[in-house]
């Protein structure tokens, strides 16, 4: 029935490279009445593959990819303004972003920012990953890896991976190792080169009339949005 079928031609994907803003903006997302405010903030790096993933995988893991990450025991264990906080990094060919996240009460939007940009500025500077921190964070993540791999499924997801990033054949073969050599130097290298706290995308989401005022003082520029992200001039 395909005998007779020729494949038509592909356009090009065009993913231009995105640079950095010069310092961080807010993007405010007007939410009447609401009671809380969905804070995220995030920067894009460089695609899956071009840095040590091992290296990217654990500075995450410590920084806000765990519950027992530094954002996630401030927002949350120690201030109590939200139910949880964190972040993530996207894989992607291209460009992907590294991405903060938490729901606060709306009275501690502000505090919010001023914490999580604490946080990733001490990270990458003065306060870096303790050899503490980056052992607990390898066993946990070593002792997860033979669990992710008894499925077809997840399988074939990591064949999928080698090919869709063009990674070596025994990539996951020496995942193990890679991760289990990593010294705190080498996590703080990583933090700098992945997180630049200013240089971040800010998205708030909330009620503007209780929230923008307090936001100004913080002295970033203020860009308001509409629901799919819109600028409203």
């Amino acid at each position: 029935m395909l005998k007779s079928w020729k494949g038509g031609n592909v356009p090009k994907k065009n993913i231009a490279e995105v640079k950095l803003p010069a310092k961080s903006v807010i993007y405010l997302m007007d939410r009447p009445g609401s009671i809380q405010s969905l804070v995220l903030a995030g920067n894009v790096t460089a695609p899956f593959g071009d840095l040590d993933e091992a290296s990217v995988n654990l500075m995450n893991s410590i920084i806000g990819g765990e519950f027992t990450s530094r954002i996630n025991m401030n927002i949350r264990e120690d201030k109590h303004w939200s139910y949880g906080a964190g972040s993530f990094i996207y894989s992607a060919k291209g460009q992907r972003p590294f991405i903060t996240y938490t729901q606060v009460q709306s009275d501690k939007t502000k505090e919010t920012i001023q914490e999580i940009y604490r946080e990733l500025s001490e990270y990458c500077g003065k306060n870096p990953a303790t050899a503490e921190e980056v052992q607990k964070n390898q066993n946990n993540q070593l002792l997860q890896i033979p669990g992710s791999y008894e499925t077809m499924g997840a399988l074939s997801g990591a064949i999928i991976d080698i090919v869709r990033y063009n990674l070596k054949d025994n990539y996951y073969q020496e995942y193990a190792s890679r991760l289990k050599a990593l010294q705190a130097k080498e996590i703080k290298e990583m933090a700098v080169k992945v997180i630049k706290p200013e240089q971040l995308a800010w998205i708030v989401v909330g009620d503007r009339s209780k929230i923008e005022t307090s936001l100004k003082e913080l002295g970033y520029e203020i860009k308001l949005i509409d629901g799919d992200g819109n600028l409203i001039k």
